[in-house]
């Protein structure tokens, strides 16, 4: 017979002795300040207890109304696909040979293929919040690396776009704990141009730290010893890009260099 260590801490101790007490010495169900579940986390020992004594056992209809929904949704895209495109998925089941890069923001309203009205297969994607890049960070330099060095794309895009939250987030001053550290290449370019900045009004200025990221963002990808070999040998071309979240239209920037620009460039990123 198993026994129960009651010095255990175990989240559902209180729960246990709930229920494994007679009945008439059965204690008041816990309360939530006594349950270490999450809100939506179920724990089978605990759904003995009434939902409705403890809220952070109930779930949340909507979103599982909104998940039921979009994965619902696979079955009637995937058929629809299949019908008008027979071939695709067999051939994705082989590999990708995207001609596009796409670096943009994590927002919802960003989706890139929806975008450019593309299909899967088409573009390879990496997003963040504000579309951030640094010549440091890792996790973008991997995905440029495979774009560029394996997969062969032939275009990048760097895209920013209007009503976004990192970018809000970059012009306020209030502390926002992890994501500080991540804005900081953001707030960098917001004290080099800040009279620039600070005489425009507010959505203007938004939109101005919108073009200056993307900017700066095309100056890493310039930058970048792999970048700088694939425009030398096979033309690969470098996009900036704003998009209008309010208006669904995309506006090309113009990140044109001088030659006396990409040769200095050259010869201090050309690695061999």
């Amino acid at each position: 017979m198993v026994s129960l260590n009651t010095s255990y801490h175990c989240p559902c101790r209180h729960h246990l002795r709930f229920l494994l007490a007679p009945v008439a010495a059965r204690p008041d169900p816990p309360t939530p300040e006594h349950s270490f579940l999450f809100p939506g986390e179920r724990n089978d020992l605990c759904l003995s207890v009434s939902q409705s004594t403890n809220p952070l056992l109930s779930i949340d209809s909507k979103a599982e109304d909104a998940f039921t929904k979009a994965f619902n949704n696979n079955s009637a895209w995937r058929r629809s696909l299949a019908e008008t495109e027979p071939e695709l998925f067999e051939s994705l089941g082989k590999g990708q040979s995207p001609q596009i890069l796409w670096i943009g923001c994590a927002d919802s309203r960003c989706p890139e293929t929806t975008i450019l009205g593309l299909k899967p297969g088409e573009i390879f994607c990496h997003r963040n919040i504000a579309n951030i890049l640094t010549a440091t960070d890792i996790n973008s330099l991997s995905v440029i690396q495979f774009a560029v060095q394996y997969l062969k794309v032939k275009h990048i895009i760097i895209c920013g776009h209007t009503s976004c939250g990192g970018i809000a987030a970059a012009l306020d001053n209030k502390k926002l704990g992890l994501i500080d550290t991540w804005l900081m290449p953001l707030r960098a370019i917001r004290r080099e141009n800040l009279a620039l900045l600070n005489s425009l009004d507010e959505k203007e200025r938004a939109l101005k730290l919108v073009e200056l990221n993307v900017r700066q963002g095309a100056k890493v990808l310039h930058e970048n010893p792999v970048v700088i070999d694939a425009i030398q040998e096979r033309g690969l071309q470098v996009h900036g890009l704003i998009y209008n979240v309010g208006t669904g239209e995309l506006r090309e920037l113009d990140i044109g260099e001088d030659d006396d620009v990409v040769k200095s460039r050259t010869i201090a990123f050309k690695t061999e």
